[in-house]
C-alpha cells in the first residue's frame, strides 16, 4: 500500500518552512545593516581619534568609556526591536525607512566629524540626526509604546551627543 502526503499538512509545512526561512533572512539583514552602521561608524571615529584628542572640551565632559557601552545597548535594543517585530508581523514601513535615515546619518556623522574633521558640517548632520532620532522614537511610540520606552535612549543618546558636538564647536 502506498502512503500518499495529505495536501492539507504538506501545503502547512511548505508555508512554515517558507515564513520561517523569510523570518530568518529578514533578521540576518537587520543584524548586518546593524553591524554595518556600527563598523563603519567605529571606523571613522577611529581614524580621526588624534585630531579629536587635539580638539578643546568643555571641562564637563562624558568619560570615554561611556560611549562604546551606550552605542552597544543602543545597536542591542534596536536588533531586539527588529527581532520582535519580524517575528510578530514585520518591522513597521515607516520605522524601517527611520532607522535607514538614522543608520546613514550616524555613519554620516562619523565620517565628516572625525574623519573629515568637519566641526560645523558635523553639526549640522548631528542636529538632522536628532530630528531624525525624535522622529524615529515617535514613530515607534506610535506602533507600540513599550518598545518606544527602550528605544528613548536612542533620541536621548543622540542629543547629548549634539551638545557635545555643538560645545566643541562653539570651543574650537
Amino acid at each position: 500500500m502506498h502512503l500518499t502526503k495529505n495536501k492539507f499538512i504538506d501545503n502547512s509545512y511548505k508555508y512554515f518552512m517558507n515564513t520561517s526561512k523569510k523570518i530568518i533572512w529578514q533578521n540576518i539583514i537587520s543584524i548586518f545593516a546593524i553591524l554595518i552602521v556600527a563598523g563603519l561608524g567605529t571606523l571613522f571615529v577611529n581614524l580621526g581619534m588624534e585630531w579629536f584628542g587635539s580638539l578643546a572640551k568643555p571641562t564637563e565632559w562624558v568619560s570615554n568609556i561611556v560611549f562604546p557601552i551606550v552605542w552597544t545597548t543602543v545597536y542591542l535594543i534596536v536588533a531586539v526591536l527588529n527581532f520582535l517585530w519580524i517575528k510578530k508581523e514585520g518591522i513597521p514601513k515607516d520605522v524601517l525607512i527611520l532607522e535607514i535615515i538614522n543608520g546613514v546619518l550616524n555613519v554620516l556623522w562619523c565620517l565628516i566629524f572625525f574623519t573629515l574633521n568637519s566641526l560645523l558640517f558635523g553639526l549640522i548632520t548631528i542636529i538632522l540626526n536628532l530630528i531624525f532620532a525624535i522622529l524615529l522614537w515617535t514613530s515607534v511610540n506610535k506602533q507600540d509604546k513599550v518598545y518606544s520606552y527602550f528605544l528613548a535612549i536612542y533620541p536621548i543618546w543622540i542629543a547629548i551627543a549634539t551638545t557635545l558636538n555643538l560645545a566643541v564647536w562653539i570651543l574650537n
